[in-house]
């Protein structure tokens, strides 16, 4: 069947051709600074190096840090019983305090520190990524 085309003689108006866009080639855009460092993370350059040992040194720092609260939390325990013996007798619904302390008392707070470390270490990834990914001002 052959295609009619409107009369434009008789008032009919003809459509405009639907217009379409055409890319030839990608316009390149200039490398911006959060492409740049990540590159270089993946490359492992000297600066990728040095952030990622940033990162590592922060980590490690919290780990050192909440490893000292743990330390003196629970080593603390026998030096405070020691320096006040009659603390270390003093019962609790029959059940010995330094048995309480050490025994039923250290859970939550290692889950407390565990907690606060994960929370603390995930803050420190956060701003890790935020670096890498801040755009150039």
């Amino acid at each position: 069947m052959a295609k009619q085309l409107p009369d434009v003689g008789s008032g009919g108006a003809v459509p405009p051709p639907r217009r379409s866009r055409i890319v030839l080639a990608e316009i390149t855009r200039q490398d911006t600074r959060a492409e740049r460092t990540r590159a270089e993370l993946a490359q492992q350059t000297q600066v990728g190096e040095a952030l990622v040992r940033g990162l590592v040194r922060a980590q490690l720092a919290l780990a050192l840090r909440l490893s000292l609260v743990v330390a003196i939390g629970l080593g603390g325990l026998p030096w405070l019983f020691a320096i006040a013996p009659s603390l270390g007798r003093t019962t609790v619904a029959g059940v010995n305090l330094p048995w309480l302390l050490l025994g039923v008392a250290s859970f939550p707070f290692l889950i407390a520190v565990g907690w606060a470390y994960v929370r603390l270490a995930e803050r420190n990834e956060q701003d890790f990524t935020d670096l890498v990914q801040r755009p150039e001002r």
